[in-house]
């Protein structure tokens, strides 16, 4: 068992951004700002990703995926909202 902590980066606007870590060999930490439905996913990799317009409903799917967090993420995020690179 891993013990994982929460960590915050900024948001758009520059709101805090808290970022839960998940269970996954490729997606580290995922973060969601409800008031720009903004997502930010952190990868292992080092690479972080902001997906714009995400509903509340979309991020709570990817936190609680059943079989695998980086499944989930490659079905029903990327490519389906659009994102920018943050890092």
């Amino acid at each position: 068992f891993h013990s994982h902590r929460q960590s915050d980066t900024r948001a758009a606007k520059g709101r805090l951004m808290q970022m839960m870590p998940v269970v996954s060999t490729n997606i580290k930490a995922v973060g969601y700002d409800p008031e720009s439905q903004t997502m930010r996913v952190e990868f292992h990799s080092g690479g972080v990703y902001d997906h714009l317009n995400v509903p509340a409903a979309d991020h709570q799917a990817l936190i609680s995926a059943r079989d695998s967090h980086g499944k989930h993420y490659n079905r029903h995020i990327r490519g389906v909202h659009a994102s920018n690179k943050v890092k």
